[in-house]
């Protein structure tokens, strides 16, 4: 990974399931092996950077019916493909971070999108 980026909370688990996640899609899909796959950390990167300019800041619900589509077209599509082959096996593999996963899709999105709680944007304000 690039600059080291500090998430918060909900946000530091969520990024540690997107990263458990593409763990699994790499290991049955790549060959170069996970620590070595440019393309997927190419996407934690992204991943990680999308959630710490995320609008819902540490309340954020699961990003598959956030109203406002912040990842890339190209990386969303990576996301829809890692999560749908790796997110059934991570029961078995991690599944602490699958349950919470479960519970963070029932969430609802709020009716009006909030300011100034994004991660980046109280740690910019914090200096």
């Amino acid at each position: 990974m690039s600059k080291k980026i500090v998430l918060t909370a909900n946000l530091a688990v969520e990024l540690k399931t997107i990263i458990a996640m593409t763990s699994i899609y790499c290991r049955d899909h790549h060959k170069e092996g996970f620590e070595d796959c440019k393309t997927c950390e190419e996407f934690i990167d992204h991943a990680e950077k999308k959630l710490d300019r995320c609008v819902y800041g540490d309340n954020k619900p699961a990003c598959k019916k956030c109203p406002i589509h912040c990842y890339k077209p190209e990386k969303r599509e990576q996301a829809k493909l890692i999560m749908r082959y790796a997110g059934p096996k991570m029961i078995l593999t991690h599944p602490i971070l699958a349950i919470k996963h479960i519970i963070k899709a029932k969430k609802k999105f709020p009716k009006t999108i909030p300011t100034e709680i994004s991660n980046y944007h109280k740690r910019k304000h914090l200096k």
